[in-house]
């Protein structure tokens, strides 16, 4: 086997392959070289080269976010390193193990004005949960020569080993930043940065490693809940008649079974579910803009919770969020293992453990349940939005909310879907999922950056189908994400085209003037067309139902190239459309 000549690059490829990251994106550079020579040279490691680092990091949080493993990035030094933040961010937010490999000039050449040189040492600081600055590798070079006196040698040899002994104590030192920095990505979920410099000459191999690095196995402290703190829990939950469960971005399956039924069955509990919730049941309440926006204060103080409790990522809905901070709960507890973010201004309680932990420390322990009848006056609700969500549907033209309602139906069964952000992931909260199919988006910074690389890793990484649906601003924003030797043949991407960002026209604002149809909706008149011809993709299009429903026949069938339906939409039609929604499902 080949292996990089220098030792601290092998230190770095041999600590990952100990600690099992198989999943290595690569973006050309030659300061990077020693880690591309090792990484690429081991078949241990599945290796893949994507060119733009916006868009390999974002490949690389997409196999994360289908894996649950952390993956590396690699890119060289300079501001390649700055294009993996947007990712780094998101990865940070959404708690995805992404492991940041970048290569570093030596301190000596930082700050002279040597071409591809930043200030990489903690670069990412606000948004990393680590951050392993590792020392240059020491080289013995120099030997006495010839005609050198005894004593000379004497004195060199002195020096040698004064010097062996320092490398070693920075071999060490490095080895254990390493170790640390992919253990909390282990451990802690989230991205971390190991900044490596590395001196010439780069692209030098060796036939046998020179180093054999420490391994350090992650400490996992077991957690568990506090008796004293359960104890009031179980008096303020059972004597409660209005309880709310708010779930955000949650992975499937993530809730055991036995806990959504007692939950589903207990009648003083209501359990709004996001569409990235991933959680299922007919007692539940989907949707939650379709339940929440029509109400009267008088009827939001009657859903206004005793006690509401959250788990998962970040809340989607505005609405939900604007009615629990101005309807504050007397109490809110956020479970989860690692943060609680304040979303309503009144945390009160959070329990460092998971879910199925709280509640397995909870339910089981009830003696006796508050009667209610909470659950069963927003049961009538849900099923009278139901009805008029359906009429609505029957008599809205051909737009944008007309063609979510088809797209969601026409997933197929036990596959993924991944969301884009913006309009995309809002106009799917309106619907109700289909419990088969696995939901994913970027909701950690929510941005439209990096959706499709994101989808694209995802998609290669999992045996389902995987299908992403975006809208048009955010598919041609990261459109280097096609750039890519590794998308699967199953794989779909849905674009609805409005011409610009549709989004802007619901928020408020002056509408139609040269302003803001430059500024803010940034219409334009491009379509995917071309960059299907140019990577490849299987391109459709459709501009009406029965186009639609035409094209949908056979979209996810078995084909010999990945497939892109574009579907063009009325851009002036959709935000009177979605606004006359709201009130007409009153």
């Amino acid at each position: 086997m080949k292996y990089s000549a220098i030792p601290l690059a092998q230190t770095v490829v041999q600590l990952c392959k100990a600690k099992n990251i198989k999943h290595i994106v690569i973006s050309p550079g030659s300061r990077s070289a020693p880690l591309t020579i090792g990484f690429t040279n081991d078949e241990y490691f599945t290796c893949y080269s994507i060119v733009d680092e916006r868009c390999a990091a974002f490949f690389a949080l997409g196999i994360a976010q289908s894996i649950q493993e952390p993956v590396a990035v690699v890119c060289t030094s300079g501001s390649a390193l700055l294009n993996y933040y947007p990712a780094v961010a998101e990865a940070y937010y959404s708690d995805i193990p992404l492991v940041v490999l970048s290569a570093d000039r030596p301190k000596y050449l930082v700050g002279i004005g040597d071409g591809q040189t930043i200030n990489q040492e903690n670069v990412f600081k606000n948004h990393i949960l680590y951050s392993a600055n590792l020392k240059q590798d020491l080289d013995v070079k120099a030997k006495p020569s010839d005609d050198d006196e005894p004593a000379i040698i004497k004195s060199i040899e002195h020096k040698l080993e004064r010097f062996l002994g320092l490398k070693q104590e920075l071999q060490e030192e490095n080895e254990h930043e390493i170790n640390d920095a992919i253990n909390i990505a282990l451990t802690r979920k989230g991205p971390v940065h190991i900044n490596i410099p590395f001196d010439e000459p780069l692209y030098e191999i060796a036939d046998k490693l020179n180093v054999n690095p420490k391994v350090i196995k992650p400490e996992v402290k077991p957690k568990k809940m506090d008796a004293l703190e359960l104890k009031l829990c179980l008096e303020d939950w059972s004597n409660a008649s209005k309880k709310m469960i708010l779930v955000g971005v949650n992975g499937p399956n993530a809730l055991e079974a036995k806990w959504i039924e007692e939950l589903a069955n207990d009648n003083s509990v209501l359990v709004f579910t996001e569409t990235p919730s991933n959680l299922h049941h007919k007692e539940f309440f989907p949707s939650i803009d379709k339940l929440i926006a029509p109400l009267t204060d008088e009827e939001f103080k009657e859903l206004q919770p005793d006690i509401l409790i959250t788990f998962g990522g970040l809340i989607v809905s505005k609405k939900i969020k604007a009615f629990l901070r101005k309807y504050k709960p007397k109490q809110h507890w956020h479970v989860d293992e690692k943060k609680a973010n304040d979303t309503f201004f009144c945390l009160e309680k959070h329990f460092k453990v998971s879910p199925n932990q709280f509640f397995e420390s909870l339910l089981p322990k009830l003696t006796h349940i508050k009667k209610s009848n909470y659950k069963q006056v927003w049961k009538a609700v849900k099923t009278h939005r139901r009805e008029k969500h359906s009429e609505y549907m029957e008599e809205i033209p051909f737009c944008d909310f007309k063609v979510f309602s088809k797209l969601l139906k026409s997933i197929p069964d036990h596959t993924n879907l991944q969301m884009g952000n913006s309009s995309a992931i809002r106009y799917a909260q309106l619907f109700k999922g289909n419990p088969t199919v696995a939901v994913y988006c970027n909701r950690g910074t929510s941005g439209i950056d990096g959706s499709t690389s994101t989808a694209i890793g995802f998609a290669h990484a999992n045996e389902s189908q995987t299908t992403f649906i975006t809208g048009d601003l955010s598919f041609l924003y990261d459109s280097n994400a096609l750039w890519n030797n590794h998308i699967p043949k199953s794989f779909r991407i849905i674009v609805i085209n409005n011409y610009g960002g549709g989004i802007f026209r619901i928020l408020p604002g002056h509408k139609n003037t040269e302003n803001f149809d430059m500024f803010f909706e940034t219409k334009h008149h491009l379509t995917a067309k071309h960059l299907c011809v140019m990577y490849g993709l299987d391109y459709q299009t459709a501009d009406n139902e029965e186009g639609l429903s035409a094209a949908l026949a056979d979209f996810y069938n078995e084909s010999e190239q990945p497939k892109l339906l574009e579907i063009f939409t009325p851009s002036t039609v959709n935000d009177e459309v979605l606004l006359n929604y709201f009130k007409f499902i009153r």
